[in-house]
């Protein structure tokens, strides 16, 4: 029997708009002729660049227009205004859109109504800054110079004014997007900013995508509305999704379905190119009162009226100065194109001069276009509207920095101190810390997990919270966010994105093996971004965190899939120095000065690497071994030779160094062995220190006397052992040549060779050569 199956019950509603709304005013003509004079920006940016994705930008730009002049409250005079409405450009590749869309804003507003625009240059995007369009930072063309030009990433950063976040890499922006939408309905409830995507139906085929739509509807994410750009064309397809009975190239469901089945209001405008419906459909979103996420889907055409149509416009546009470029302007000044400049493509003093005088033709152009005061009088009235919500924080607003003040490496809670004997894992330590932090903080860590909330021991982090997931009706003091289940990889542009809004930390964990992989290009953009940012915002990043829990060999029961030694090395000295910290503690008393020390440094991600195994707090004083406390150097002598060291070895994991104090040290004792022994916690913490301490703590000498044995991979050691001899008999688990096998933790590090025998053995080895 055929089946025609329904979908079943939804909170969300799905509806088509046919005819525009009564009541619209008059300026639907001024909207059309400013997108006409944006298409036309477009053209001349892609045209002097040779580069960019023009027909995504032509084609979203009756949706960007609609919501900049007619849907979002917000501010021209002070892009960093957290009580705005946000407009994130999830789809990266409209970036070309992106700036023409806000430097046309600024010069319409630079004409007609200047003092809205703010004082700093840094928070414009003006004409002049046109010139920077995916150039470098260090051009020196003599215009780029002498106006002090932007240079305008190939996707957004938060360098641009209004930009959050930066995205573009394959779907990260939605769920990052989204990110943002969490962090503000949090701190401001019921009345908090609307956060407006802009997305093609490209862009949602990522997993990733999928697994953050999921969550929004899960979560009742209503100040979230996704628009949709639905051009069904990619950059090798013109026909991405099914649409109706023709089956799709890549997926087969259309962006109204996969919205619908996620439980997202769905609203279908089927011609994006109709002002008077776009405004429909946006009003009717802002009107949606379901609690439900909303999906406004525009059927478009990708380079509408460019002269290039569907996938050729994704990525390419028309030659440099060519007839075809030539034409696209001439619906703006007729045949005076003629006798525009055509210069040599070679000649970037010509090309930059050339490009300046079409941008000069614009600005003469708006100057007497009464399109220029109509516009601006609808940019005044977003600010009029956003001064007259009066929105404020909410009561019980997290407090971000009472987290960072509250951590103090060198002052252990009472409530978090362990004394020698203590036995509890790695894990559950951190969730310790990190559940401390945020009761300090009022909850201002949002948490998510990989379906391991109570495996990783993160759940402690929303210890003293309601319980249960995250729903912004029905259960908005909940710190945990389900986002899709076994999701790593959606779960980190989530919590990346909440780090980014400026109120919270995410923090995401799940297996070492899993999260460090999927969680780095999120984690890569958020590093991005906070960089970026200063250009606009100055001021500490905002940390995100992967928790890499189950790290390493003793997550042996799971077997090699699971327990990897390979995630510390995929993160460790990875990111551009500050941006990053990675934690390798060894032991649960280390947990609060390291964390703690991560915090200070606000680094845009901290990676703490723990394991699942139960572990005994060491008694540091009877065996000799330095406090705890030193952990927060990222390096430190964790045991001084009584006498002239034998050698020295530097330890790196929990698991190899609970082997070699528990194991090794006897065994050398009563081998007559004297050594100093270092240990690592952090790489990128010992970075912070100056040279001179770096110096004092490790002298050269001892990396060059050293060697290592870590629970990690080789090249973690190598800046630690710098001499051929300390790494031929540095230890790893992938010494033997081989990954390892399954069972309990102790056994695989038996089989790795790493427990007190093998330690033994290879460090015997290795001062008998360097005695040589």
């Amino acid at each position: 029997m055929t089946m025609n199956p329904e979908f079943g019950p939804r909170r969300a509603t799905w509806v088509e708009v046919t005819e525009p709304a009564e009541g619209l005013s008059d300026d639907l003509a001024a909207l059309d002729r400013y997108d006409e004079i944006y298409r036309g920006l477009c053209a001349v940016l892609f045209n002097y660049a040779q580069s960019g994705h023009p027909g995504g930008s032509v084609s979203s730009g009756h949706i960007v227009a609609g919501l900049l002049f007619d849907g979002m409250d917000y501010d021209i005079g002070d892009p960093n205004r957290t009580d705005q409405d946000l407009l994130s450009y999830s789809a990266g590749h409209k970036a070309l859109g992106l700036y023409a869309m806000y430097a046309l804003r600024d010069e319409i507003t630079r004409i007609a109504r200047p003092e809205l625009l703010p004082d700093e240059v840094n928070l414009r995007l003006r004409f002049e800054d046109l010139l920077g369009f995916r150039r470098n930072v260090t051009r020196q063309a003599p215009l780029f110079q002498r106006f002090g030009s932007k240079a305008l990433d190939g996707h957004p950063t938060p360098a641009t004014p209004f930009v959050k976040l930066s995205t573009g890499a394959s779907g990260i922006g939605v769920g990052s997007s989204l990110g943002l939408a969490i962090a503000a309905a949090d701190a401001y409830g019921d009345d908090a900013p609307w956060v407006h995507l802009i997305e093609g139906e490209g862009g949602l085929t990522p997993g990733r995508v999928v697994e953050a739509a999921a969550f929004a509807g899960t979560a009742g994410l209503s100040n979230a509305v996704m628009h949709v750009d639905w051009n069904q064309s990619s950059i090798d397809s013109d026909a991405v999704t099914r649409e109706g009975d023709k089956p799709g190239d890549y997926v087969q469901w259309d962006p109204c379905e996969l919205f619908y089945l996620h439980d997202w209001n769905v609203i279908y405008v089927p011609d994006g190119f109709d002002f008077g419906l776009v405004l429909t459909a946006q009003r009717m979103a802002a009107e949606m009162d379901n609690g439900q996420p909303t999906a406004i889907v525009y059927r478009t055409t990708k380079g509408w009226q460019y002269g290039i149509e569907g996938k050729k416009s994704h990525g390419g546009g028309h030659a440099m100065c060519s007839e075809e470029f030539f034409e696209t302007q001439r619906p703006l000044f007729g045949d005076g194109t003629d006798s525009w400049e055509r210069p040599e493509a070679s000649d970037e003093v010509a090309v930059e001069a050339a490009q300046w005088a079409a941008l000069e033709r614009y600005r003469a152009l708006l100057e007497s276009d009464e399109m220029t005061t109509v516009m601006t009088d609808r940019i005044a009235g977003a600010r009029d509207r956003l001064e007259a919500r009066g929105r404020k924080l909410r009561d019980g607003v997290p407090d971000v920095e009472g987290l960072f003040a509250a951590a103090v490496p060198a002052v252990v809670p009472d409530e978090l101190a362990l004394e020698s004997g203590d036995k509890l894992a790695l894990r559950q330590a951190l969730g310790r810390t990190l559940g401390y932090l945020n009761k300090e903080s009022d909850g201002a860590i949002l948490i998510g997990a990989a379906d391991l909330l109570g495996s990783t021991a993160i759940s402690d982090v929303a210890s003293g919270f309601p319980d249960g997931y995250y729903h912004r009706t029905s259960n908005p003091e909940a710190r945990s966010l389900s986002v899709g289940g076994i999701c790593e990889d959606g779960l980190s542009c989530v919590l990346s994105g909440a780090s980014a809004f400026g109120t919270h930390v995410g923090a995401v964990a799940s297996y070492a093996a899993f999260l460090a992989p999927l969680g780095h290009i999120p984690a890569r953009l958020h590093a991005i971004g906070n960089q970026a940012r200063q250009e606009t915002e100055p001021g500490p990043y905002r940390p995100f965190m992967l928790v890499c829990a189950h790290a390493g060999v003793k997550t042996g029961e799971d077997g090699p899939t699971h327990a990897d030694p390979q995630a510390l090395q995929v993160l460790q000295e990875d990111f551009v120095p500050g941006t990053a910290i990675t934690l390798t503690p060894w032991e649960p008393a280390e947990m609060w000065p390291l964390v703690a020390a991560a915090f200070q440094a606000r680094p845009a991600l901290i990676a703490p690497f723990v394991t699942r195994p139960g572990e005994v707090v060491p008694d540091r004083d009877a065996l000799g071994l330095a406090p705890a406390a030193m952990a927060a150097q990222g390096l430190y002598k964790l045991r001084a030779a009584t006498g002239t060291p034998d050698g020295a070895v530097v330890l790196q994991g929990s698991a190899v160094t609970y082997a070699f104090v528990d194991q090794t040290m006897p065994l050398l004792e009563d081998a007559g062995i004297d050594l100093d022994v270092y240990l690592v916690t952090s790489a990128e913490l010992f970075d912070r220190l100056s040279a001179d301490e770096q110096h004092a703590i490790f002298p050269g000498a001892a990396a060059q006397h050293a060697m290592g044995i870590t629970g990690f991979t080789l090249a973690t050691m190598y800046r630690w052992i710098r001499s051929d001899l300390g790494r031929a008999h540095t230890m790893y688990p992938f010494q033997k040549g081989h990954y390892l096998g399954s069972g309990v933790g102790d056994m695989v590090v038996h089989e790795a060779g790493l427990d007190g025998e093998g330690q033994l053995g290879r460090i015997k080895a290795y001062l008998e050569a360097l005695a040589k």
